[in-house]
Formats: C-alpha cells, sequence, structure tokens
C-alpha cells in the first residue's frame, strides 16, 4: 500500500471522485485549497459520474476554480444516470477498470462507504473495489437523511480556504441553491464541527473516514 506524504514542495497525486457535480467539492473543496496553499504541488484528476447539460456546466467551472494553482488538473464528467447507480453497476464497474488503466494515484478521495445515498455508495464501493492498495479517505456529504458518522482522520484548514470553497460552491451551483441544506450556514457549521473535535488551529476542519492507512 502506498504511503502518503504531502509536505511542501513535493507532489501529490489525487484522484476525486463524485457521484455528483457539486460532491467533491463538499466533502473536499477546503482540503484541496489548504494542501496548496501549503505549498503542496497537487495532480489531480477530477471525475464527477453523473452529468448533462446545466450540471456539467456546473461540475466543469466549478473544478476548474477549485484547481485553478494545481501544479496539473484533468477533469471528467460522465453521464451516468444520477439516483440509479446501483442499476448501472455493470457499466460503472466496466469505467472504473479503465480508469485504473489511466491513474495510479498517492491517495483517492471518494464518498463514504455507509452514506445514505445509494450513488455514493456505489461509487465508494467501487473505488474500493478497484483501487485494493491505495490510499483511500472517505469524505462526508451533509444531507436530509441525518447519515453523518463519527470520521477518524481531520484536515484542519484555514479560515480562507473555507470561505473560497462556500464561496465557489454558491457561485457555481445555482442549480441547488433551492435545497435546504445548500448554503454557506451548513458547510460552515460542519467545519466548525470537525474543526472542534480536532481542535484545529484556525477553528475549521474537514473530516474522512480512513478504513485502511500505512504508517512509515
Amino acid at each position: 500500500m502506498k504511503a502518503l506524504h504531502a509536505a511542501a514542495g513535493e507532489r501529490l497525486s489525487v484522484l476525486c471522485l463524485g457521484a455528483h457535480s457539486d460532491d467533491i467539492e463538499i466533502g473536499a473543496g477546503a482540503t484541496l485549497l489548504s494542501l496548496v496553499d501549503r505549498g503542496v504541488r497537487l495532480d489531480v484528476h477530477w471525475c464527477v459520474l453523473s452529468g448533462g447539460g446545466e450540471r456539467e456546466r456546473e461540475a466543469r467551472a466549478s473544478a476548474v476554480d477549485f484547481l485553478a494553482h494545481a501544479a496539473s488538473a484533468k477533469i471528467e464528467v460522465m453521464t451516468f444516470r444520477d439516483g440509479f447507480f446501483p442499476e448501472q453497476g455493470e457499466q460503472i464497474k466496466s469505467w472504473f477498470e479503465t480508469l485504473k488503466g489511466r491513474v495510479d494515484p498517492d491517495v483517492i478521495l471518494t464518498h463514504r462507504r455507509d452514506d445514505a445515498h445509494q450513488d455514493h455508495r456505489e461509487v465508494s464501493r467501487l473505488a474500493w473495489n478497484t483501487f485494493r492498495d491505495h490510499c483511500i479517505l472517505e469524505y462526508e456529504i451533509p444531507k436530509w437523511d441525518g447519515d453523518m458518522g463519527q470520521p477518524n482522520l481531520y484536515m484542519p484548514v484555514s479560515t480562507g480556504a473555507l470561505q473560497r470553497k462556500i464561496d465557489l460552491l454558491v457561485s457555481h451551483f445555482g442549480s441547488q441553491r433551492s435545497k435546504q441544506w445548500f448554503d454557506a450556514e451548513t458547510f460552515r457549521g460542519l467545519a466548525r464541527l470537525r474543526g472542534m473535535e480536532c481542535r484545529a488551529p484556525e477553528k475549521y476542519a474537514e473530516a474522512f473516514f480512513a478504513h485502511k492507512l500505512l504508517l512509515a
């Protein structure tokens, strides 16, 4: 299993997986921005598995802004049907197999395996099934289901990085603003709670679920 190194000046290859157009940003956006701020040279492969029309345009524009200062970035938006990922398992698995032949990341950011959303669980399941010898960190997405768990890995983020994350989310995802949970208060509140749990220097953090780690 690969060890994870993220010191200033070092390169870090990251595969970001999201079922929907705003998932990666919500779950790990401030982490990615903070790593760049700390001088880590990120090589990012950013994959959104559902899209089309407005959602695809939002996904691509948001990814471009979040990755503006990465060392390199590749963005993919697929067209699997939103809400029906388990029923499309064979096709999505085939896509994952092609992805495995194209990337060999240091770390993978994906959905939590116990997420209440069926699309999220399917992406997580196939990430673990496909990348069996990699460092996989599962991010969390707040939602109506009330499925927040007890994470075991924290990434303290700066106040500035969190604010940039929130500003970019609100500005890019107009299609989501009508949803009651999609607002700055939700994103800042969760980050403050996770920051409290890990005593983050600037009070904010993003949290992940790490099921398999190598101590190097």
